[in-house]
């Protein structure tokens, strides 16, 4: 037990941490409505009825889509695209799909190589993009269920204004779905560039997201 908990503990920390900040998102976001509830001479809710309200849906998802939007694009463009002298990035002279003796496939598959990677053809296509197709997948999926439950609660507030309710497809090109969308993609995208371009000259010594101390500020592709 203690082996598992050490060769897995990086997600198993991620997961606890991650279900501690969902827990606290539920009781904050359940007092928060319920003083909006108050405020407004409302009935206050139950955390039952708040758990599964378009509220608490569309402010869980509209995190998860960003988050999975940051790295799918991270995922693919650092294929093709790099940064000198970033840990993050992949060497310049390597830039693109690599060679099948890089990847290790086809001729180059090993005996440990993923049953997938050695079977070759479509599977092995397939298997060598997995990593992006499930990143978006998720993506898609977050996005999907947002803008579901973003257009009930929308439309809940409408009708406490006495206004009509708009249809989902209204609801996908009106300000309070981007603005709930595009609020999450600029703060992703400032973090992934910026922690591109502080790797170059920053470190921090035993991350393997860093390079090491010593190293040269043009080295790249080099982690700690």
């Amino acid at each position: 037990m203690r082996r598992f908990l050490k060769e897995n503990s990086l997600s198993l920390i991620f997961g606890l941490l991650f279900l501690a900040a969902l827990v606290g998102q539920a009781f904050a976001g359940w007092h928060q409505l319920n003083d909006q509830q108050f405020a407004e001479g409302l009935d206050q809710i139950s955390l039952g009825r708040y758990l599964t309200s378009a509220s608490f849906a569309v402010d869980v998802t509209e995190n998860w889509q960003s988050e999975y939007l940051q790295f799918l694009l991270f995922i693919v463009l650092t294929v093709w695209l790099v940064q000198r002298g970033s840990p993050e990035s992949k060497p310049v002279e390597h830039a693109g799909k690599e060679s099948d003796e890089r990847q290790k496939v086809g001729a180059y598959v090993r005996p440990d190589s993923p049953a997938m990677a050695r079977a070759g053809g479509l599977r092995a296509a397939l298997y060598s993009r997995s990593l992006g197709i499930v990143m978006g997948a998720i993506f898609v999926l977050s996005w999907f269920v947002q803008s579901v439950s973003g257009w009930a609660a929308y439309n809940e507030t409408r009708l406490e204004q006495l206004r009509d309710p708009i249809t989902w497809g209204a609801y996908l090109i009106h300000s309070d779905f981007w603005s709930r969308t595009l609020q999450n993609w600029q703060s992703e995208f400032l973090a992934v560039g910026s922690m591109a371009v502080f790797a170059i000259y920053l470190r921090q010594r035993g991350s393997p997201e860093s390079k090491p101390v010593g190293s040269s500020h043009e080295a790249t592709g080099v982690e700690g």
